[in-house]
């Protein structure tokens, strides 16, 4: 069914990962996304959302790049646009198979069978971990021996009691590059994220003006960040994906900054028609632009900004009235 890691846990055991989950929201370090609270109760343990599972049987889907994604960031007048979003919407395509998986494990074993990608309140990467697939690094994310930092996730719960695999072990060892790259300093101490600092969280969940003090190290990153995948060791044994559907749209892999920023709300849509970019919407996309627009030094795109101070978003103003000052700054950039 085009999975590439496969593995099963019990889910009738003690959840470790809720009390990490309510010291993060005690916290506040999940920013905005309100969300995380008011499902924290859900998210106590895979049973609270449906007590009738006894088995996880946890999927992975390789999206692996066929380069370095790290190297969008050298070109300036260029976007970066993190890895799993310049194919098709994973969502999509993961929990499909995941349904059709499901269907065929009731139909061959009877018992019971409900299906989650990552909109369902289930924490997915201890799930993980547990099930053998692979383990939390130090930033957080899963990382696997086989593929590296790219693994899309999809799980199935089951009434029935399967055979557990072994959990996976932390394979990180001393390596800390994935702290050491976060540009925005969004690790607070090894396997702790702050997700108010993190380019991934600004540019994609994030609401209204995102803070200044972040601004100027987004560079030209418009939505996600790859920068602690990017530089994982395990991505040595990484592959590019199989699955064409996650293969990088010609027309993400380096767009124009200049053109994106011309985008009105049909061409946005248009643009990322089946691309999980589309979920932002306009206004929050073109202000992530703009920002780098303003990290660009390139006096030329200038126009590009200006052609937005009047735009209907407030949000929108905002961002091209600092792409302007910004910009101004630059020696090059002398008239008004």
């Amino acid at each position: 069914m085009g999975f590439d890691a496969c593995g099963f846990a019990s889910v009738e055991a003690a959840w470790p990962a809720s009390a990490r989950l309510a010291q993060f929201v005690a916290e506040g370090l999940h920013g905005q996304m309100d969300w995380m609270e008011t499902t924290a109760e859900r998210r106590a343990h895979p049973r609270a959302m449906w007590d009738g599972a006894r088995s996880a049987i946890v999927l992975g889907m390789n999206y692996g790049p066929d380069h370095d994604p790290l190297t969008a960031l050298d070109d300036r007048t260029g976007a970066a646009i993190s890895v799993y979003a310049q194919g098709d919407d994973y969502h999509e395509v993961v929990k499909k198979r995941l349904k059709l998986l499901a269907g065929w494990v009731q139909r061959t074993f009877g018992g019971e069978v409900k299906v989650f990608v990552d909109t369902a309140p289930l924490m997915e990467k201890p799930l993980a971990q547990l099930a053998g697939v692979g383990w939390q690094g130090r930033h957080t994310n899963l990382v696997s021996r086989a593929f590296g930092s790219w693994l899309f996730l999809g799980s199935v719960l089951t009434s029935l009691e399967l055979t557990p695999d072994a959990p996976e072990a932390d394979h990180c060892g001393s390596c800390h590059a994935c702290l050491d790259v976060c540009p925005t300093d969004a690790f607070p101490a090894p396997y702790r994220l702050d997700a108010r600092r993190c380019i991934s969280y600004l540019t994609i969940e994030h609401a209204g003006p995102i803070p200044e003090e972040f601004r100027a190290a987004m560079g030209n990153r418009i939505y996600g960040c790859d920068d602690c995948l990017a530089v994982c060791p395990w991505n040595k044994f990484a592959q590019m994906a199989s699955e064409q559907a996650f293969h990088a749209r010609e027309t993400l892999l380096a767009p124009r900054l200049a053109d994106l920023a011309a985008l009105d709300d049909p061409s946005f849509r248009a643009m990322f028609s089946k691309s999980p970019v589309k979920r932002i919407g306009r206004e929050r996309f073109v202000r992530n632009v703009l920002y780098a627009i303003g990290n660009s030094a390139d006096p030329a795109l200038a126009p590009s900004a200006r052609a937005l101070l009047d735009d209907p978003s407030e949000v929108v103003r905002d961002a091209a009235g600092w792409a302007l000052a910004r910009l101004a700054e630059h020696p090059a950039l002398i008239s008004p």
